[in-house]
């Protein structure tokens, strides 16, 4: 079978429920075109006949299951991405968590943290705010399902049209926060500090991770059905504090599944105490 044909509807079902099975994204015909284009390179890689002998590959094999994620999984990302977000944190966030907390440690979660800049546009701000109220500490954890993508948002360097944004919106952090070297343009170790990476995948219950007070949660509820967005936020939920904040992508409205979480103003809400939750 030539790979450039479309594969039997059976096939591309299987293939969707392997998307949905490794991933939780939901995916139907509307998204063949794209899987197809993602696998196409992959399956003449091993040297595959058809989609059949993919789908018994996955069936098998450990690592391919990790390379297929990191194919069906989207990344884009970038440094300050909608601005009203990082505003809220300096204006609102920050201080309000410093007046009260004074002597805590702030938790933050980047939930899918994708190459990183997310995690590192926030430990710019920490590191910002820090500067005027010295006692701060925070540390921040960015997590994704996609061991490649990850990988890069450990090194932390760099280039292209993310840094040159980056450069073009706030030059004076590009100076502070990071440094040139051999292999490009990398944070620096006063942001290294405070943000550490690892796997994880928001379908999982996340017993080792919080309580956070500020998770961000961006762009990513868009992949998932009703019911997948409802498993993902009952998961997040049990990794906050009480009264932690949420904050969400600017296409994303939880109108139909926030239990437990109270709406606080666009993109933002806030959890609420679980009175009659059990421990998970």
């Amino acid at each position: 079978m030539d790979i450039d044909h479309d594969a039997d509807l059976t096939v591309r079902q299987a293939l969707f429920e392997q998307v949905r099975r490794h991933t939780g994204i939901a995916m139907n015909e509307r998204k063949w075109v794209m899987l197809k284009g993602r696998l196409r390179r992959r399956i003449m890689t091993l040297g595959l006949p058809d989609y059949s002998d993919y789908l018994r590959v996955l069936d098998t094999s450990a690592d391919e299951v990790r390379d297929f994620i990191d194919l069906v999984t989207t990344n884009e990302t970038s440094f300050f991405r909608t601005p009203r977000i990082w505003d809220y944190l300096v204006r609102e966030f920050l201080p309000n968590w410093t007046a009260s907390r004074a002597g805590d440690t702030l938790r933050v979660w980047s939930a899918a943290a994708s190459s990183g800049e997310e995690a590192w546009t926030t430990a710019m701000l920490c590191e910002e705010h820090r500067a005027q109220h010295p006692a701060m500490r925070y540390a921040i954890v960015g997590t994704d399902i996609s061991d490649g993508i990850l990988a890069n948002a450990r090194v932390g360097h760099y280039a292209g049209r993310s840094m040159e944004s980056l450069r073009q919106q706030r030059p004076e952090l590009v100076q502070k926060y990071f440094r040139s070297d051999a292999t490009g343009i990398g944070v620096s170790d006063a942001l290294r500090a405070h943000v550490s990476f690892r796997r994880h995948n928001l379908y999982d219950v996340p017993r080792d991770l919080g309580p956070f007070d500020l998770v961000l949660l961006r762009n990513v509820l868009i992949y998932f059905d009703v019911d997948g967005q409802k498993a993902v936020l009952a998961n997040v939920r049990r990794a906050m504090r009480p009264g932690a904040v949420l904050i969400v992508g600017e296409s994303e409205s939880l109108s139909r599944v926030a239990d437990g979480l109270a709406f606080e103003q666009p993109l933002i809400y806030r959890n609420e105490e679980r009175k009659h939750e059990q421990p998970a």
